[in-house]
């Protein structure tokens, strides 16, 4: 009862005329970046870091969750008309859409993914709603070592969950966490690797890190792989966009069915969309009543997937609202923006900022409707916007980049720092080394470091308090495995192929 009469006063804020904008701006510009390949919700939401400087948070976060929401809608689009997922998760939606689009069905594939998003966002931003105060509850037991412990964990999960090699993870989140050393020590007020500059004595901008490693080295990324690759074929829309009663009765299980695999899984340690939407794809193949239409267009294998990447989303905010652990590229730039306006994320989020969370957690329901409202009428507009010209996208970014990080400290030092890690940004993405885990390093050194000190002094230096203490042993224990057992599973899958 109190979930609910929080979310009602959530309502009431985010319901206001101003907050309102902000959620359309945040859901119509999601679409769009999640419409054009390559351009993905981090990314814009990085791009957009340098604004948490004048605008107020709550109307910051309720547009970076519209932006979130409406990239993981505006992402099958792309999909199903260029065959070119923006994201990993939208890959799957792609192996039917595009195949209903080559067969003149490209306006029935939208209209299930968009109302299967709707309905699987729904259920999602609901279960987020009278699950996260529970974990709240158990969270509100931590002490220091609990905390530390928690840092371990979503570092390493960060690390293990966001690269294709957990051995580059772990080297991206070293020095995320070496970086994040840089400025003057807590404890003694002695500076630490600032190299006598004194604009490094209050640490390393993350907004200054996150815009160059996600904006600017993605856009020196896209364009360097422009050479090398040609945008497909946009399939023409013909036909209907609305869906006829046998592709209802069709689309309607698996909506559900993936926003049953999306929300729990999403909202899991080393969850992510990727895994979900893999798996509502390979069940409704085995449940379908026409299994001879997969491979060549069955509106199930977009139904299922579209919907459970999209309840992935609700699931994803879920640990990064109650425990601090971000578990995909967005959540750890989610992160970065907290840390922007001074708040800790993690079990005291609900209690010191609960009008800003329950607004939040409202703006997802209304977001999900104005999502539904734009993106079937604008299927025409999206499809216009896939014919802009790449090079004109990596300038903007560049541009915009730029004059944000200056316009938001004037300072030429910070420029210089952007477009520092804007190299280490593409070298990283060049060579396949994933850029969350060093921002979730960056964030993560100093508090984690102020952590272990208290709770050092309390235990009076013995180490073995971050094992002997139940909460904190448990947490400890779940890192360690999430250490050991992919690499093993891998290795026992690969002699089990041989």
């Amino acid at each position: 009862m109190e979930a609910f009469d929080a979310l009602m006063g959530g309502f009431a804020i985010a319901l206001q005329p101003t907050t309102l904008m902000w959620g359309f701006v945040g859901c119509f510009v999601g679409t769009l970046v999640g419409v054009l390949p390559g351009i993905g919700p981090a990314l814009t939401i990085a791009l957009l870091l340098p604004l948490t400087y004048h605008v107020p948070a709550t109307s910051m976060f309720v547009m970076f969750a519209g932006i979130y929401y409406g990239a993981a809608y505006g992402g099958s689009t792309t999909s199903i008309l260029l065959n070119t997922p923006g994201e990993s998760a939208a890959v799957v939606t792609a192996l039917e859409g595009n195949k209903m689009a080559r067969r003149g069905r490209a306006g029935q594939a939208l209209a299930t993914a968009a109302i299967g998003s709707f309905v699987a966002g729904t259920i999602g931003t609901l279960a987020l709603t009278f699950f996260a105060p529970w974990v709240v509850e158990a969270a509100l037991a931590f002490g220091p070592a609990e905390y530390f412990s928690l840092m371990v964990l979503s570092v390493v999960a960060v690390s293990a969950v966001l690269g294709n090699s957990m051995l580059r993870g772990l080297v991206a989140l070293g020095l995320g966490l070496l970086l994040g050393m840089v400025g003057v020590d807590l404890q003694t007020g002695q500076p630490r690797f600032t190299f006598g500059r004194p604009e490094l004595l209050d640490g390393i901008e993350v907004t200054v890190a996150a815009v160059g490693l996600f904006a600017v080295g993605e856009a020196l990324y896209l364009a360097w792989q422009g050479r090398e690759t040609k945008t497909g074929e946009v399939m023409k829309l013909s036909g209907s966009l609305w869906m006829s009663k046998q592709d209802w009765a069709r689309s309607w299980k698996p909506w559900f069915r993936g926003a049953f695999f999306g929300f729990p899984i999403g909202a899991m340690p080393a969850g992510g969309a990727e895994l979900p939407t893999l798996l509502s794809y390979y069940t409704e193949k085995k449940l379908s009543k026409h299994p001879e239409e997969f491979g060549h267009g069955a509106i199930e294998g977009v139904a299922g997937p579209e919907a459970a990447n999209n309840a992935a989303a609700a699931g994803v905010l879920m640990p990064l609202l109650t425990l601090g652990i971000p578990t995909s590229a967005t959540a750890a730039i989610m992160l970065s923006a907290f840390e922007g306006y001074g708040i800790q994320t993690g079990p005291q989020l609900f209690s010191q900022q609960g009008s800003l969370v329950w607004t939040l957690i409202a703006s997802l329901y209304i977001g999900n409707v104005i999502l539904l409202v734009l993106n079937l009428p604008l299927v025409s507009l999206w499809v216009k916007l896939l014919k802009i010209p790449p090079p004109w996208l990596y300038a903007g970014i560049i541009v915009i980049s730029t004059a944000g990080v200056y316009g938001a400290g004037n300072s030429v030092f910070n420029v210089g720092l952007l477009f520092v890690f804007g190299l280490l940004g593409y070298i990283m993405r060049r060579f396949d080394f994933p850029a969350a885990p060093l921002i979730v390093g960056l964030i993560l050194a100093p508090l984690g470091e102020q952590s272990m000190r208290q709770a050092l002094t309390i235990s009076q230096g013995e180490w073995s308090t971050f094992f002997t203490r139940p909460l904190s042993g448990g947490l400890m224990a779940v890192a360690a495995l999430l250490l050991i057992v992919p690499p093993l599973w891998k290795q026992w899958r690969s002699r089990s192929v041989r």
